[in-house]
Parts: C-alpha cells; structure tokens; sequence
C-alpha cells in the first residue's frame, strides 16, 4: 500500500499542477492581468505548488526534515535532473540578457538560504524576511518590465503563453483552478504519508527521503513542463521554469512553512546538501552570465551529477564525507 501511496501522490502533483495553472493562467487572462505579470507571478506560483503545499504539509505532521529536504533536494533536481535531460533533447540557448538578473537573484537567494539554515533553525522571522525579499523582487522587476521592454520581459511572457489555453472556458478554467488545488492538496499527503513510512520501513533518515524520492515527485511538474518545451523548440523557456522555480523554493517555500512552522535544519543538509544545491546555482549561473549554451555534453555532466549525488544518497552522505575525509 505504501508503493501505491507514493505513487498516487506523484500522479497527482503532476497532474493537479497541470490543471492548477493552466486553470489560473485562464482566469489571470480573463482579469486583464498581462502577460508577463502572469509569467512571473501565478505561472512561478503554480509550478512551485507541489514543493510548498508537500513542505507545508510534511511540516506540520511533525516532518520538518521532510519539509526542507524537498526544497534543498527540489533545487539540486531542477538543475542538475530537468536541465540535464532537457539540454539531451535540444541544447539550451541562453540568452544573457532574459535571465542575468533573475540569475543574480537566485545566487543571492541561495546564498541567504544558506547563512540561515547554518544557524540550525529557520525561524518565523527569518521566514517572513525571506517571502518580503521574494515578494520585493517580483514587485520591483515588474514595474521595470513594464516600463521597459526588454528579453527578460519576453521570456516571462513566453513562459505564460506556454500554458495559455484559448479554447478553455471560464467554468472550465475555475473547475481546473478548483481541482489542481484538490489533487495537490491530496497528492501532497499520500507522498509525505508514503515517504515517512519508507523511512521508518528501511530506516532511513527523513531528510533522505524528502531530497531523493519526496523531491523527485514534486519536480515532476517542472520536469514535464521543460521536456514540453524543448520539444517545441523553446528552450529557454526551460531554463527559465527552473529559476524561477528554485527562487520560488529558496524563498516563498522555505520561507512560507517557516513562518507557519520553524524548520530545524538536520546536520546532514549543514555539512552536505546545502553545498552542493549552492554549487549547482553556481554552476548555472556561469552559464547565465557567460551567454555559453548548455550543449548535450554539458547535460550528460549534469545527468552524471545528479546521478552521483542520488549514489551518495544511497550509499550514505556519511559514509561518503569519510572517504573524502569530510569526517
């Protein structure tokens, strides 16, 4: 029961993610709100759903390691998982000029989430700290979007479009808005129900389940809409998805359960998986700031990456600091 358990919740958050934006992106249309205020905002929210509504819930039954192993482990997957295979199907073309700044932003926020988490407990106040910065940054890029057009500008509008449906009526849209919202909510409890008793079953720690299996299930969403994507040729449209994904994540998910809940930080992300999320956003950001495309090479070595980070999981991130004499 418990395999069925995960695997509801995975079909669930895909598919009730789905519903949830494209019903939201319908009815943001229908309000007059434009396209790229859409893009930045409900497209940003919707796709990040799955990550808070599981770290919401994860949080208050009383799995904060849960909670903030899905964001840390949601992050390294957007990077490392979703580009790579993405950059397999067509190579990324980055444009400098469309993702710099939000680049910039995503390294400044990865580098908070990092200094906080390092005092052993993400606060309330620590958490509403960050949601003002994410929402101080979303308000100060629209109003210079809006003033100014520019390529950051298209590609948030590009990103809206991507999940705009003109045939989709205002009944239907609200019914899709209402039932994302039902199967997220659903889907977010049968996999952190199913990941805690994985973890009691075979006794791994929490913290494990929620960066590996609890992660993978809720950068579904990304990972299908950025395989979509690069199969009509919009690549950086990928490549925007997971920025603006993982600087939702840093910033609204951990920062919004935190507010809700205060998240103690297991030592296990301290020594090893804060790391290696900030290294991928480092890694990412040498292409955003260089303009150099993500060819197939570059995502195999992101696949291998990710492939060896899940092998460390496995094998014991412990057992593994010791070998490199990380004890």
């Amino acid at each position: 029961m418990v395999y069925l358990q995960i695997i509801i919740g995975f079909v669930l958050l895909l598919g009730g993610a789905e519903f949830l934006v494209r019903g939201a992106v319908q009815i943001s249309v229908r309000f007059g709100l434009s396209m790229l205020l859409i893009g930045m905002t409900v497209v940003a929210f919707g796709t990040s759903a799955p990550e808070f509504l599981v770290s919401l819930s994860a949080a208050l039954e009383g799995s904060p390691a849960i909670a903030l192993g899905n964001v840390v482990g949601s992050n390294i997957a957007n990077v490392l998982l979703i580009l790579g295979t993405t950059a397999l199907l067509a190579p990324i073309m980055v444009d400098t000029r469309a993702v710099i700044r939000d680049g910039l932003m995503l390294t400044g926020a990865s580098v908070l989430f990092l200094g906080l988490s390092l005092t052993d407990t993400i606060s309330q106040t620590a958490g509403l700290v960050m949601v003002v910065a994410l929402g101080g940054y979303f308000t100060s890029s629209y109003i210079r979007e809006r003033n100014t057009a520019n390529a950051s500008e298209a590609l948030h509008e590009r990103e809206a479009e991507e999940f705009q449906d003109i045939t989709m009526s205002t009944p239907m849209a609200w019914i899709s808005l209402l039932g994302g919202l039902i199967a997220l909510s659903f889907g977010a409890d049968q996999l952190v129900n199913g990941g805690t008793l994985i973890a009691r079953d075979f006794g791994v720690s929490e913290e494990v389940i929620g960066l590996t299996l609890i992660a993978f299930g809720t950068s579904l969403p990304e990972l299908a809409a950025s395989v979509v994507a690069a199969r009509r040729g919009h690549t950086d449209v990928a490549i925007g998805n997971v920025i603006g994904s993982n600087l939702f994540n840093t910033l609204g998910v951990a920062g919004g359960v935190a507010m809700v809940v205060p998240l103690p930080v297991p030592e296990q992300l301290i020594r090893f998986d804060l790391w290696v999320m900030t290294a991928a956003t480092f890694a990412l950001l040498v292409f955003l700031s260089t303009g150099t495309r993500i060819g197939r090479r570059a995502g195999g070595l992101f696949l291998l990456a990710y492939g060896l980070y899940i092998a460390a999981q496995v094998a014991g991130v412990e057992r593994v600091l010791e070998i490199f004499g990380g004890s």
